[in-house]
């Protein structure tokens, strides 16, 4: 589908060249914006990361910050960093170690907020935020909802309250009545090849036979009728982020692939074996073995795969023109082999170091998962 006339009209950017800053460059998505914005002969990028990527391949032609956004010194680095700028995207975001929460909040809430202030503080033009499905109040697995549904959180899972809270920072934004514009992106699971490693260490942990999934087999499933799922593929997610930093939009846009990730679907495509699991089993397992350290994700993340809603994407479709080129199946494969593989990538979120927090290496060393600094 191409943007319609509406759409080309918007569609102006920032007349000869535009200066945009990715603030958690170096991750998943930030990554696969990289590459898109490369694209464009017209944007000058500037990435920001607490680590800083080799310069080379996708980092090659980024003029880089090392800022650690939780600091409290951020404010006001990152207000240098900003200064100039026509747009920020913000898409740092901390999912591990889940056994230290204050580090978390630090991150994600707290430098949100510093991001946020520095954007202010530096008269940029646009904020454009990663938020997340996870931000939405617990919804239906059969109907769909609009960027209007309430985005109040899913209480049990701190990285849902996370999101809450950071959009709640952006209502009152908004409510101020700031020059800035704030344009929120709520996207469903966020799958690329380059992100294999990234996701089986921070989700998976080291016990994860990875080697299996080159097979494509996935032997036995979970089955709950509420374990329904979307997901998009990070060139998708980028191009929705390049397509707003074009056009003078504001709000919230849905992002996500059909078709709906649910264990009928993947017991056909990795023949697999569905197996009833009632929701309290289903969250003490993973209680358990979260606090015996077996893996690194806690009940939180259980519950919110069972509350978050199903999104209705037409908004990003009518207003940005934009439609995802790979469907939500392919992307989830994709992923799967790019964890088999254990691919390599640069940049040092998605790196295959052996001996980090959530690999094998990382284990033998001490560092059992969802402990210690995976980044």
């Amino acid at each position: 589908m191409s943007a319609g006339p509406a759409v080309q009209q918007r569609v102006t950017g920032y007349g000869s060249g535009m200066r945009v800053v990715v603030v958690g460059a170096t991750g998943n998505v930030g990554t696969a914006l990289l590459r898109r914005l490369g694209a464009e002969p017209d944007v000058e990028v500037a990435g920001v990361a607490r680590r800083l990527p080799p310069a080379e391949g996708v980092y090659r032609d980024v003029e880089w910050h090392s800022v650690d956004v939780g600091a409290d010194d951020a404010a006001g680095r990152l207000g240098e960093v900003f200064r100039g700028a026509d747009a920020v995207v913000h898409l740092a975001w901390q999912i591990q170690p889940s056994h230290h929460p204050r580090r978390l909040f630090r991150t994600n809430v707290l430098g949100s907020r510093e991001v946020v202030r520095a954007a202010l503080d530096a008269r940029v033009r646009s904020l454009v935020l990663a938020s997340s499905v996870g931000a939405y109040a617990p919804g239906p697995k059969q109907g769909y909802v609009r960027e209007s549904w309430p985005h109040t959180g899913v209480r049990e899972s701190s990285y849902s309250r996370h999101k809450a809270l950071v959009e709640r920072l952006l209502d009152q934004v908004e409510k101020d009545g700031a020059a800035l514009r704030v344009v929120r992106v709520r996207p469903g699971l966020t799958f690329q090849r380059d992100a294999g490693v990234e996701i089986a260490r921070y989700f998976a942990g080291p016990l994860l036979p990875a080697g299996l999934l080159r097979y494509q087999r996935i032997p036995v499933l979970p089955q709950h009728p509420r374990l329904r799922m979307q997901a998009v593929h990070a060139d998708d997610v980028a191009d929705a982020y390049a397509r707003i930093l074009r056009s003078d939009v504001r709000g919230a846009f849905n992002l996500a692939a059909g078709p709906v990730l649910d264990p009928a679907l993947a017991a056909t495509e990795f023949h697999g074996v569905r197996v009833p699991v009632p929701a309290p089993v289903l969250t003490g397992a993973a209680a358990v073995t979260w606090r015996l350290r077996l893996q690194p994700v806690d009940a939180g993340w259980v519950r919110l795969a069972l509350a978050a809603p199903l999104m209705w994407c037409e908004r990003a479709e009518t207003e940005l023109g934009w439609r995802p080129r790979h469907d939500a199946l392919s992307a989830l494969q994709e992923l799967l082999a790019g964890m088999a593989a254990r691919a390599p990538a640069d940049g040092p979120p998605l790196t295959a170091v052996p001996d980090r927090p959530g690999r094998l290496g990382g284990l033998i060393r001490g560092r059992l998962p969802g402990t210690g600094d995976p980044y």
